[in-house]
């Protein structure tokens, strides 16, 4: 039952993600502003999500695993229906903070939680649940803005989802002890909180971190650059582009899920390595000269390459630095991934806007590179530790 709970929990954190990107049209037209202002409201949500990320340890151990969810799924239901009723554009950045700072400690709560009491399987089932949010909402609002064009409505509709789900996690709350009380687990919220300034100290800390940034910024700019590059470099139509683009998610969707699969059969590593080198296949066909369709299947293979690299990444945080450690290395690795987030995507569309969009498979292969440096060397790194002694998961 708890798992299911959490699993309900982590649609709440997909919700969000692609609600604000959908809506956008239709808001600066009502508003009467310049298309380019969305980025203050999406900078405001990626920096408080930081922010709550780096914090998220010391949250959670004041106040536990079941309560930093609850209440993080609750903020974030209160900026939704905060961004239904804003007059301005001022009111939107003042109630993207709630939802960024929500998002943060709930995805750092949860991927912890899971990290330390369940198997590499669940890990990708909890993102898979990631995805059916992240492709909900977009869903309801193209219904809202369908009927007449009314994105208030579409940011109401998802606001009584993740109301519904906060009251799940409210009432659930006594789940939590139960299951703690069961299984005598009396590890589970007992951690070493540890600042940042000493993790940096750890060289696989500042390796992992590299690998989250690159990874997680080879995702998002795929994403958000992906049918830029289809329309402008391999001239299809903006409304084919669009929906091919659709096929980038399911791709990653159907990459967690087979991972997910394989977990009890193949390590954490080797799925990573498996994704790794789809990806490497998919980046191999995305710089070919064989035209629109060749670099369809390749952004299709990027997602599913890259997809379970994330979450199997993230279930190795207890067997990489240890129980103690996990709570406040997954805060610095949510930071970390949503640096490259943030800020990497930008960086292609001030390239593409001087260079053009046929950069792209270039920028794309160079954040790969990146990350097979960070990936092999955490490795390296890893071994190391285990010659002297440190108990990892096998590196094979």
């Amino acid at each position: 039952m708890l798992l299911i709970i959490v699993f309900i929990a982590y649609i709440s954190l997909g919700l969000p993600d692609s609600l604000f990107g959908s809506a956008w049209p239709a808001i600066y037209t009502e508003f009467g502003l310049q298309v380019s202002l969305a980025g203050f409201v999406t900078f405001a949500i990626s920096v408080c999500t930081i922010i709550s990320s780096l914090f998220a340890a010391k949250v959670i151990e004041k106040l536990g695993t079941s309560k930093v969810t609850a209440i993080s799924v609750t903020m974030t239901a209160v900026a939704l229906f905060g961004f239904s009723i804003s007059p301005n554009l001022l009111w939107l950045c003042i109630f993207a903070i709630p939802l960024g700072l929500g998002a943060g400690s709930v995805d750092s709560a949860l991927n912890n939680y899971v990290a330390l009491n369940y198997k590499a399987v669940h890990m990708n089932l909890l993102h898979c649940f990631y995805g059916v949010g992240v492709s909900l909402s977009p869903y309801l609002m193209s219904l809202a803005l369908s009927g007449h064009n009314n994105w208030r409505e579409g940011y109401r509709v998802v606001f009584y989802i993740q109301g519904i789900i906060a009251l799940i996690t409210i009432i659930t709350l006594p789940v939590w002890k139960r299951v703690k009380h069961n299984h005598n687990d009396a590890n589970t919220d007992n951690f070493k909180t540890v600042s940042i300034a000493n993790l940096a100290k750890l060289p696989a800390a500042r390796t992992v971190w590299l690998f989250f940034i690159s990874s997680c910024a080879i995702e998002f700019t795929v994403g958000i650059w992906g049918s830029t590059f289809l329309v402008k470099s391999e001239g299809l139509a903006a409304q084919d582009a669009a929906k091919i683009i659709t096929f980038y998610y399911i791709g990653m969707a159907l990459g967690r899920l087979m991972s997910g699969i394989l977990a009890n059969r193949l390590s954490s590593w080797k799925l990573i390595h498996i994704g790794v080198s789809i990806v490497l296949v998919a980046l191999v066909l995305l710089l070919s000269p064989f035209g629109s369709i060749v670099s369809v299947i390749a952004l299709f293979l990027i997602g599913f390459g890259n997809g379970p690299v994330f979450p199997n990444l993230i279930h190795l945080t207890p067997i990489n630095f240890g129980r103690e450690l996990s709570h406040s290395m997954m805060g610095t690795q949510m930071a970390a991934a949503y640096i490259g987030i943030t800020f990497v995507p930008p960086i292609f569309g001030i390239l593409a806007q001087h260079l053009g969009t046929s950069t792209f498979p270039f920028f794309i292969l160079l954040l790969f590179l990146i990350m097979i440096f960070s990936m092999y060397r955490l490795k390296g790194i890893l071994c190391r530790q285990t010659v002297r002694g440190t108990k990892h998961e096998s590196l094979s």
